[in-house]
């Protein structure tokens, strides 16, 4: 296909360039069908260039900053150390840029058009496109994502910024206080910690207040030693141009205001009651097993469908989406979504570590060699399992735990039971042996650890 010469027709029309929408777009050219996506910014969509490969990127960075001036211990002595903010915003933006091409580039090597601008739907058959065509589809996905919620006396602007302009700074505040506490908050109230920033994360309950107890007291014990100050059981109530006030009566310095208190479905302009699509009360996109609305000609997936709200459901959704458009028997029927904080320590999450008829057991990174030897030995791994040893969930807290989660992910999906992780050879020196030892452990025979009497 040429740009600007859009067939009358096409099978699928893709809305929405994200991880989710191009995804799908790519599975289903692989299919043989003809299909246009139509992007208004840029593809990757928040993912690729605002909020995962951005925010992972700038952690690393601040690792690196802050691991620098605190490796005493480890023999290693620095001095005069200092970040370039302005280079640091160019890295981030150039390792955006380049994903951003891949995707442009795998999307022309499969045929695909790709449409910048938005499209509005005239009926459960043509979108409208803001470059004055109309296009007819045969089916539809709709993978338009999500935005950040505003906050009423706290809209954005000025030095009210959502966590997009977070990532995009370039320059180091002096003091940023962030109106909310969910892995977002802890992620971006993390990361500039480490880089200088004087850090309040402002929180109605408690911080992190959906996960583990015993995971979120680790990460409040890290951001303590960083500096972070969380203020629970509190309000943000009003501003000036360099400060926020609580309903405590307290007054924080705020260079930079962060509101972070959750995301919305973006289905802004789309006009979908033109169609047959029906939203739930909350705004989302319904949707069956299978990814379809109640119109027979439109899907959906990702963010605009509901929680929860990651980039890697999105792209497993894309899959699934573009099979069933293609006219396969396909389903979203995956068992387990695995979740990541990329925190100090890192949390993850694959299945459920709670409920009835289930046990867990925990196994410190304290008896990990690995850990020891890097000095990250804050976390552990526990692993939940029922009375026939089929393992139910399993959270990592720990250096590295991004990269174990698949194998607690993959363990679930296939009915793994505890038995198959204990008796799989983790490579050694590694983190991911923690996952064996608690299996070990589970199974009443504990190798690195003594519980002082057998788990079972």
């Amino acid at each position: 296909m040429v740009m600007g010469s859009l067939p009358e027709e096409v099978d699928l029309a893709v809305i929405g360039g994200g991880v989710g929408g191009y995804v799908a777009a790519i599975r289903a050219a692989e299919l043989g069908l003809s299909v246009t996506v139509v992007e208004k910014e840029k593809m990757g969509g928040h993912c690729l260039n605002y909020a995962c490969i951005p925010s992972k990127t700038l952690i690393h960075i601040a690792n690196l900053f802050y691991d620098a001036q605190h490796a005493q211990s480890l023999g290693i002595n620095v001095s005069g150390i200092s970040i370039d903010a302005k280079r640091m915003y160019q890295w981030r933006m150039d390792v955006s840029k380049k994903l951003e091409d891949g995707v442009n580039f795998l999307c022309k090597s499969n045929g695909i058009e790709v449409v910048k601008g938005s499209a509005t739907f005239l009926s459960s058959s043509t979108v409208q496109l803001t470059n004055g065509t109309s296009l007819d589809f045969k089916k539809a996905i709709i993978a338009t994502g999500s935005v950040p919620v505003q906050m009423k006396g706290f809209e954005f602007g000025g030095n009210i910024i959502d966590y997009k302009q977070a990532l995009m700074l370039d320059t180091i505040p002096k003091s940023m206080v962030i109106l909310g506490a969910g892995y977002v908050s802890v992620e971006i109230g993390t990361l500039y910690a480490k880089m200088g920033t004087a850090v309040h994360i402002i929180a109605r309950s408690d911080v992190l207040s959906h996960f583990d107890k015993e995971a979120v007291d680790v990460i409040k014990k890290r951001m303590d030693i960083l500096g972070v100050k969380v203020h629970t059981a509190v309000e943000a109530v009003s501003h000036t141009a360099n400060s926020v006030k609580l309903s405590s009566g307290e007054e924080l310095d705020a260079e930079v205001i962060v509101v972070a208190i959750g995301l919305r479905p973006y289905t802004d302009g789309l006009s979908l009651e033109t169609t047959q699509v029906k939203l739930d009360a909350k705004g989302f996109v319904k949707v069956d097993g299978s990814l379809r609305t109640d119109d027979k000609n439109i899907l959906a997936l990702g963010d605009v469908i509901g929680e929860p709200m990651l980039a890697h459901k999105a792209i497993r959704q894309g899959v699934v989406a573009a099979e069933v458009a293609a006219g396969q028997n396909s389903g979203f029927d995956n068992l387990v979504i695995p979740s990541v904080i990329f925190s100090d320590p890192e949390v993850a999450v694959a299945g459920t570590i709670e409920g009835d008829g289930i046990t867990v057991t925990k196994f410190p990174m304290t008896a990990i060699g690995r850990a020891i030897s890097l000095d990250k030995t804050m976390g552990f791994v526990k692993i939940a399992y029922d009375k026939e040893n089929v393992v139910k969930g399993i959270e990592i807290v720990g250096e590295d735990a991004n990269a174990m989660i698949g194998e607690a992910a993959l363990a679930i999906e296939m009915g793994a039971t505890l038995e198959d992780i204990a008796d799989t050879i983790h490579p050694h020196p590694t983190f991911s042996e923690a996952v064996q030892e608690a299996a070990e452990a589970a199974l009443g025979r504990p190798i690195h650890f003594f519980y002082g009497k057998k788990t079972r």
